[in-house]
């Protein structure tokens, strides 16, 4: 199982992509933690992002991708992945499914996370606590999202499955949702690859 996990900061993407991880036995891919840790560790990958992590832009597709490439590819291989915070323009999508494709690494549901704006800075304010995000960074992360990565959502309706789920529920209720949902998808294919089998 290959997915993806589509929402705004503070939607709880992590929450979800761990729980579906458990679940699933499937590896989760956080795109955010990756970039966090080449900061953190200094690397030189690390050194090239840092500036746009600090600011809450998006890190250029070229070294996201060079970054998340072989995660994918062996997470691929061991059974599946829920990938949590790439892509997030239609930009990065596209070249993503053009190497995955190759791959035969691409995608197969996108979960889209749907949490109102207010709720959204009420959770980035109380986690901000002790970091340096500010209230000026948490909206212009925001609108970063709004501008550069809701688009996505048009995207993969053409492309793959892609389903939204309410977002403001409890962890536990959101999993559950996705859940179902994911489960109604795998039947649906079973029945599709039945029927062509049987033409």
């Amino acid at each position: 199982m290959r997915l993806l996990l589509i929402g705004a900061p503070g939607a709880g993407k992590g929450t979800q992509a761990e729980k579906l991880s458990a679940r699933f036995n499937i590896a989760h891919i956080s795109s955010g933690d990756l970039l966090r840790e080449h900061v953190r560790d200094q690397t030189s990958l690390g050194q090239r992002i840092k500036s746009y992590v600090d600011a809450g832009d998006l890190v250029p597709d070229a070294l996201v991708m060079d970054m998340l490439r072989k995660p994918v590819v062996a997470a691929s291989e061991a059974g599946g992945y829920v990938l949590d915070g790439f892509p997030r323009t239609v930009d990065q999508a596209k070249a993503a499914f053009e190497v995955a494709n190759r791959l035969g690494v691409e995608v197969q549901a996108a979960v889209h996370l749907y949490v109102p704006d207010r709720e959204l800075i009420r959770r980035l304010l109380a986690r901000s606590r002790g970091s340096d995000d500010t209230e000026d960074v948490i909206a212009h992360r925001l609108e970063v999202y709004q501008q550069m990565t809701m688009p996505l959502l048009e995207y993969y309706a053409n492309r793959e499955w892609m389903f939204s789920v309410d977002g403001t529920r409890t962890p536990d209720e959101v999993h559950e949702a996705i859940v179902s949902r994911l489960e109604k998808l795998a039947a649906f294919d079973t029945t599709e690859e039945r029927d062509a089998a049987s033409a």
